[in-house]
């Protein structure tokens, strides 16, 4: 015989509560003393109870729909990690809520970035927006969507964002200075920096962090070579070439992301360098690739799937409370250097040898 599955009356009746109050604490929802909810999840858990997420949506008319925004350029070079440890780690959250996730990619260097975002909001089937960097960003684009009553987490949001509507990540300001911090403390003082995308508020406090350790060590920030990448595999070839060019006693080679780091050793290894014998680089995020490439990267340690699985935790329960927004703070999340084989102290000869122009990448 074909067993009976259990029903949400079945969990009423074995807790012994209304069936109305079974709902409220499937669904997080308030009122429910510590003592009843505890009884009624023994119930659910003793009868193997598991929600029919259709049957649920039907009935609230809610599509349990949350779009994941970023930035990306489908005819330019993708960042090979950190959209899709965002999606991972999204999916993720919402999978353990019952919610469906959909990624929509959005050129932020083309107009008409701000009315497609709303659009996905205008159609109604959206019921929550997690916006990562550049999009986070943007306050008149988060006022927008708040007022269109659509509840929104931002992920790595700037000072600005973040007094508006609740976001999370890391300290960038702060991970920048301990990645300065660890390279002064092997003995490097003329470094180079590949920047991210300009105006990209978490690059940019990277960088402004590297520059404050610098001051703090007595090393004139000046006497550091900075050049403007995208985060792209590619703008870390190039602006390598750029910096190796001059080769101005460069020791160590600082890229925003673990992308152009690639890039950078790529150069370097072209070039007959030896990392870090002859000079080390070192990246940003601790992407996949970071462990895998040679030799293996030192970085900074960004919870990427983490922040996003928080993030979709945050937007649910504004979901699940009807929308209401959320105390505007920033929730951060811990970093650390990841030390590997691509760093160490300077040799007595880093620094001096030359590059030969016509051995120069195209």
């Amino acid at each position: 015989m074909i067993k009976k599955k259990p029903t949400i009356d079945d969990v009423a009746t074995l807790s012994g509560v209304a069936r109305t109050t079974v709902s409220r604490v499937i669904n997080d929802g308030p009122n429910v003393r510590p003592s009843v909810r505890r009884r009624v999840m023994e119930a659910i858990d003793q009868l193997g109870y598991r929600v029919n997420v259709q049957a649920r949506n039907l009935a609230t008319g809610n599509s349990r729909q949350i779009v994941l925004i970023h930035e990306s350029n489908l005819e330019a070079e993708p960042n090979s990690y950190y959209h899709s440890g965002l999606e991972l780690g999204a999916l993720t959250g919402c999978a353990e809520h019952g919610y469906q996730l959909t990624t929509q990619a959005v050129d932020y260097a083309a107009g008409g970035w701000r009315e497609r975002i709303m659009s996905f909001i205008e159609s109604g089937r959206c019921d929550g927006l997690i916006l990562p960097p550049p999009f986070s960003d943007e306050p008149g684009l988060v006022r927008a969507i708040m007022a269109a009553d659509c509840p929104v987490v931002c992920i790595s949001a700037g000072e600005a964002v973040r007094g508006i509507a609740p976001s999370i990540g890391i300290d960038d300001e702060t991970a920048g200075y301990d990645m300065a911090r660890y390279l002064i403390a092997l003995g490097h003082r003329r470094m180079a920096y590949v920047k991210g995308l300009e105006g990209h508020i978490s690059a940019e406090g990277r960088h402004a962090g590297f520059v404050r350790a610098l001051a703090e060590a007595g090393i004139d920030p000046a006497s550091s070579i900075a050049a403007r990448g995208n985060f792209t595999f590619r703008s870390g070839i190039e602006c390598t070439e750029q910096i190796l060019a001059g080769r101005t006693g460069v020791t160590v080679i600082v890229c925003a992301n673990d992308d152009m780091a690639a890039g950078a050793m790529l150069v370097c290894h072209k070039h007959g360098l030896a990392i870090p014998g002859d000079i080390s680089v070192v990246g940003f995020d601790d992407t996949p690739l970071s462990d895998i490439m040679w030799p293996p990267l030192t970085t900074v340690h960004q919870p990427i799937k983490e922040i996003a699985r928080r993030a979709a935790d945050l937007l649910v329960k504004q979901i699940e409370n009807g929308g209401a927004a959320e105390a505007a703070r920033h929730e951060f999340v811990g970093h650390r250097i990841i030390e590997r084989q691509s760093a160490a102290a300077p040799s007595k000869l880093a620094g001096i040898l030359s590059i030969a122009p016509e051995s120069r990448i195209d």
